[in-house]
């Protein structure tokens, strides 16, 4: 087989361009075909599969979800433009699927292209929020707040140990020997004051045992705090489905705020979190929490997502 002489096409060379676009198309020999071109292919592959479905850059754009300037990049392989490599690689997957290309070529090519100096910068790069993997229950500290109803419960019991004392007092100022009295219990008998004695121990007890059982309470009903939990606040969910995608959604609380095949479209959802997320078809969706923009492909595998998300 005859090797090709021009291993640099230029953008200005679009009957090259249409044949690596070709056979690209070709199915089973797309791998092969894709080895065999230089760094531009996959960029005019794009370019030429676009206008070969008569669509323009603005209605692609409009379609995926993807800026324009990104799209436009993609074709003419401009690098510096686009993210980082991992959306960058994401955003050419989703423009192949679209054109009807075979994304896996598509992405052997932008892998082999893909500068070595951008390569190297994509570990230095921040992302809005870094994978979280699956997440323990976050352990909540422990509040201590008054029981109003139990404060009320102590001033009750206070004032109910006044009243008894003095009770009790009055009772004892009413029980003293008056020297008038004493005149006559020294006329009774003895048998008399004996049982009057008795009487009085018995009284004397019962006073004391009393004055024990409040004691009792009191030590037993010492002023307890109420343990709570301080409940995290709520956060937003934002989903943008492109196609038909199943997708769960549960809170910290068991609460399932999203669930089952949701067809193209916004949704906003509101819930405690941790999240537990499940998404069968990553690509499929683009996912914000609180206003910043989660990297659903640091999470996924095989196209499928199953993570815990927290702000």
């Amino acid at each position: 087989m005859q090797k090709s002489t021009n291993q640099h096409h230029s953008p200005n060379q679009p009957s090259s361009s249409v044949e690596q676009a070709e056979t690209l198309l070709t199915g089973n020999k797309m791998s092969e075909a894709l080895s065999n071109t230089d760094s531009r292919s996959f960029g005019a592959t794009l370019k030429w599969a676009r206008e070969q479905k008569n669509c323009t850059l603005d209605e692609a754009a409009d379609h995926l979800h993807i800026l324009k300037r990104h799209l436009e990049a993609l074709e003419a392989e401009d690098f510096a433009v686009l993210p980082q490599m991992t959306f960058a690689r994401g955003f050419a997957i989703n423009y192949a699927k679209y054109l009807g290309l075979d994304t896996n070529a598509i992405v052997k090519s932008f892998d082999a292209v893909y500068p070595e100096h951008l390569k190297s910068s994509v570990g230095n790069i921040k992302t809005p929020l870094k994978p979280l993997g699956t997440l323990q229950r976050d352990s909540r500290r422990p509040s201590f707040r008054i029981n109003p109803f139990l404060i009320l419960f102590v001033i009750a019991l206070i004032a109910l140990a006044v009243f008894l004392l003095r009770t009790v007092n009055n009772a004892r100022q009413e029980t003293a020997v008056d020297p008038q009295d004493e005149i006559a219990i020294n006329n009774i008998s003895s048998s008399e004051q004996a049982q009057g004695a008795a009487l009085t121990t018995a009284t004397d007890a019962a006073v004391t045992a009393t004055g024990s059982a409040l004691d009792i309470a009191n030590t037993g009903s010492a002023i307890a705090t109420t343990e709570t939990t301080v409940a995290q606040a709520d956060a937003n969910l934002d989903f943008w489905v492109r196609d038909n995608t199943d997708i769960t959604v549960t809170d910290a609380t068991g609460a399932v705020l999203l669930s089952g095949d949701q067809p193209r479209g916004g949704y906003k959802i509101k819930g405690q979190p941790p999240f537990q997320v499940q998404i069968n078809n990553v690509k499929n969706v683009t996912l914000n929490l609180n206003q910043v923009k989660v990297p659903l492909a640091d999470y996924a595998q095989n196209d499928q997502a199953n993570f815990s998300l927290a702000p």
